[in-house]
């Protein structure tokens, strides 16, 4: 049956053995209608979630019957030709100030690291740097800590550790070799939404933690957990977290409670409230500097 295989799954794969068994005990009883298999992802999904809240774990319904397992290089190739490489706008705006948008998937560095590199480039000298995650929703572990290493300093950091249900760690650190490296001296503020999620919040966590960025927007939605999936039926897919990311600084993550801004404001207002912000900052460092209005020209567009 259905509920029973998901229930030994869980049991078997899902990140915390303990919280597995709760998880799969609460669906002792739980029916679904399994000729509607739309219907029964998306309960299966709330039922799944209701134990802590982990919104890695779901059941996903496909159109197209699930086939073998894609090669990894190909199916990050095709994730390029959908999404881009990971950097969906560059603008330099009024006043040098220097604007990144990435997402909405942060794929493997063979992409993304050129991308990354070349708007860094076209960006050269702006301040400050304002990086736009707002519509980021995921990505690659490693390619978040090689754009972490744009703007850390020259020795390598350890930013976190990726720990998996049988103990096992991966160490995540940044890299000295990427270039170019942006001034330590230029104020960085990262954008959010509610929509920022997984790897999207990843980036914008490690910065916060770091003292490298001030987080200015929504506070993000909460995923922290890399999953595994598993097919449940030609059309049915089983998504479930294997482990945990654990951050050097702070010992946690943001897993159930998102990462919280710094500055707290609509997303839709994020970038004038960062302008302000940092023109404010300024202001108090150098009192003679000409204060930016705060009504910022070629702005609304930018959104």
């Amino acid at each position: 049956m259905l509920i029973d295989r998901i229930q030994a799954l869980v049991r078997e794969h899902y990140v915390f053995p303990d919280i597995a068994v709760a998880i799969a005990d609460s669906l002792a009883g739980f029916t679904v209608d399994e000729a509607d298999e739309p219907a029964a992802a998306e309960a299966l999904t709330a039922a799944l979630q209701a134990v802590n809240g982990d919104r890695h774990l779901r059941v996903r319904h496909v159109a197209e019957p699930i086939g073998p397992e894609p090669d990894p290089r190909e199916f990050i190739a095709e994730l390029v030709r959908e999404n881009g490489p990971g950097v969906t706008e560059v603008r330099r705006l009024p006043g040098n100030v220097g604007l990144l948008a990435i997402g909405p998937v942060i794929p493997t560095g063979e992409y993304a690291g050129p991308a990354i590199s070349a708007a860094l480039t076209l960006l050269r000298g702006v301040s400050p740097l304002i990086i736009d995650l707002r519509g980021c929703l995921g990505g690659v572990p490693e390619t978040v800590s090689m754009i972490v290493s744009h703007l850390t300093g020259d020795e390598p950091v350890h930013v976190h550790d990726l720990v998996r249900r049988d103990g096992g760690i991966t160490q995540f650190w940044t890299a000295t070799f990427v270039s170019p490296k942006v001034d330590p001296g230029i104020p960085v503020y990262v954008l959010t939404s509610a929509r920022t999620f997984s790897g999207g919040e990843e980036l914008a966590y490690d910065l916060q933690a770091l003292g490298r960025a001030t987080v200015v927007g929504e506070t993000t939605g909460g995923g922290a957990h890399p999953r595994e999936d598993f097919e449940l039926t030609p059309h049915l897919q089983l998504h479930i977290p294997t482990a945990r990311p654990v951050n050097l600084i702070t010992g946690t993550n943001w897993e159930g409670v998102g990462v919280t801004p710094d500055v707290a404001c609509a997303a839709s207002d994020a970038i004038d409230v960062a302008l302000r912000h940092a023109a404010a900052n300024s202001d108090q460092r150098n009192p003679s500097a000409r204060r930016r209005e705060n009504g910022h020209p070629g702005l609304a567009d930018s959104h």
